[in-house]
């Protein structure tokens, strides 16, 4: 077996002078942003579901005039089909604004953050929590993928 295997990878190692503390919120700031990124996941899949809804409608649409309901597949053109998801916008507006107002930002942020405390280390928590918990001289528990 490798025995490098058995060591974190130097990007995964805390540089020196480097807190307990400081570790543990640049962890915070890390989830904070992860949990941010799902937030944003879940804004791409309403702006799918209300795209398909939205597109769905059109055969709602046809189906009803077949049905000899013109005032019904009328109204819902007017009223739904193509509607604003809040005032003035779309859902891929929604998207886009979250994007340039909180996320992009928030990204910028946790990045400059990390090169300035840690050189831009990532997930030094998790690294740090790895090699805490694995059982060592396990083949499915090395530190990392032997070179």
């Amino acid at each position: 077996m490798n025995t490098n295997a058995q060591h974190p990878s130097p990007e995964h190692r805390r540089p020196d002078g480097v807190s307990d503390t400081t570790v543990k919120a640049l962890g915070g700031l890390s989830k904070a942003l992860e949990t941010a990124e799902r937030a944003r996941g879940a804004l791409y899949t309403f702006h799918q579901l209300t795209g398909s809804a939205d597109l769905g409608l059109d055969d709602a649409v046809r189906l009803l005039r077949e049905a000899g309901h013109g005032e019904q597949a009328d109204r819902v053109e007017r009223e739904v089909l193509g509607r604003n998801v809040i005032p003035g916008h779309w859902t891929f507006q929604i998207v886009e604004a979250y994007n340039a107002t909180y996320y992009r930002p928030f990204q910028q942020i946790e990045q400059e953050i990390r090169q300035e405390l840690a050189e831009g280390r990532d997930h030094l928590y998790e690294a740090e929590m790895k090699e805490a918990r694995r059982t060592r001289h396990h083949p499915d528990h090395t530190a990392r993928p032997a070179t």
